[in-house]
């Protein structure tokens, strides 16, 4: 957990509504860049490889139901 005195440069209210939180989100925009949109491609098959699932991971998935069961 962060140290608010220390780390946050304004008083921060711990306790804050959402307006206090959409307040704290437009002073921090123009901080943030979004990264030029690139498309991806898509992988061929070949290219997918070295992918392993522990034994306890299979038998969890297994063991889930199915999506609206």
């Amino acid at each position: 957990m962060t140290n608010p005195k220390v780390h946050a440069p304004s008083p921060v209210d711990l306790e804050g509504d959402l307006a206090s939180l959409r307040g704290d989100c437009a002073r921090m925009a123009p901080h943030w860049t979004a990264p030029d949109r690139v498309a991806a491609r898509p992988v061929p098959p070949s290219l997918i490889h070295g992918v392993s699932v522990p034994p306890a991971s299979a038998r969890l998935l297994d063991a889930m139901s199915e999506y609206g069961d």
